[in-house]
């Protein structure tokens, strides 16, 4: 009778040892996992900063090139002049709204893109629609609706000087037809003539967008609407336009930004004040620049920017609306 305390002793010894055996064991598992993870956290550590250090001559040079230009752009239009600094907030902005020269090249630059790129966007995709098809010289179509791409802008104005001037080619064309001569770059014909050149310059480099991004609409999508008796132009509006979504935004963005550089082409046809329809935002802007009035030329960048961003905007909203179901 008095061996049982004796054994219960033993055997509480014992509980006490295994409990203590299976902490050691659990603290030798986890040690493994702990280090495991102070290794992960170090080597995360290291590739952030790994990257941080590839990141930062980008960084250094947004910062340089543009978030401190377009800093110093804002101060500009906010004050007087660059000398007495003096800050007259908004006046700039309601001096360059007045004025009559700045409303002209506005309303002209809105006029040529809101013709130019929706022309430039539609044209382009019938042309990849026509070429996708396996037409008999579908090569020597796509290098002629490239070729423009590869001619320098010298190059281009030349021709266009010899094809419009008063005395040129199209002139001597009509001529033939009993029809008069007209002066196409000093005339209310010069924005159409600009539209033209903008088309030619363009068309080609979209309409290579949009034929890569035909050519990526999976074929099984395709193949099951027309056993469906899916229409062509259901197949078109349906389909194709879902998948193309994000390339009409590329592509209308591109040709939006385009049609406000084709300032070059229109600065060596007609020089510094060309005929009022083609009098764009960028002379404007050229001749403010020229006269050293960086107030108003500040606030009218600005307000361009802005209505830029704006636009963008809208077209990022629309192409996520029509392109959710694509890409979800």
């Amino acid at each position: 009778m008095w061996g049982r305390p004796n054994r219960d002793r033993m055997e509480k010894t014992l509980g006490m040892r295994e409990k203590m055996g299976k902490k050691r064991k659990e603290r030798r598992g986890k040690a493994p996992v702990l280090e495991n993870h102070i290794k992960t956290t170090r080597r995360t550590r290291r590739l952030k900063i790994s990257s941080g250090l590839y990141i930062a001559p980008s960084f250094l040079g947004v910062m340089m090139f543009f978030i401190l230009p377009f800093t110093v752009v804002i101060y500009y239009s906010l004050i007087d002049n660059p000398i007495s600094a003096n800050f007259v907030l908004l006046d700039n902005y309601s001096s360059i709204m007045g004025n009559t020269s700045f409303r002209t090249a506005v309303r002209n630059t809105f006029t040529f893109a809101a013709v130019a790129v929706p022309l430039a966007v539609v044209l382009s995709l019938l042309l990849a629609i026509v070429l996708e098809a396996k037409l008999p010289f579908r090569s020597q179509f796509r290098t002629f609706f490239l070729s423009p791409m590869m001619v320098p802008v010298a190059s281009i104005v030349l021709i266009w000087q010899v094809l419009f001037h008063y005395n040129g080619m199209v002139n001597d064309m009509t001529a033939l037809f009993g029809a008069g001569k007209i002066d196409w770059l000093k005339s209310d014909h010069a924005q159409v003539v600009i539209i033209v050149l903008f088309l030619w310059k363009n068309l080609g480099y979209n309409m290579i967008l949009f034929m890569a991004a035909l050519s990526s609409i999976p074929k099984d999508i395709l193949e099951v609407a027309v056993l469906e008796s899916a229409k062509p132009w259901q197949i078109f509006v349906h389909i194709k336009i879902r998948y193309l979504s994000s390339t009409l935004l590329f592509v209308t963005i591109m040709s939006l930004i385009n049609s406000f550089k084709v300032f070059r082409e229109i600065y060596l046809l007609t020089d510094d004040y060309p005929y009022p329809t083609v009098y764009m935002m960028q002379h404007f802007m050229n001749n403010t620049f020229s006269n050293l009035d960086y107030q108003r030329l500040s606030a009218a960048a600005i307000m361009m920017s802005i209505v830029m961003v704006v636009i963008i905007g809208i077209l990022f909203l629309a192409e996520n609306h029509f392109g959710r179901d694509v890409e979800g």
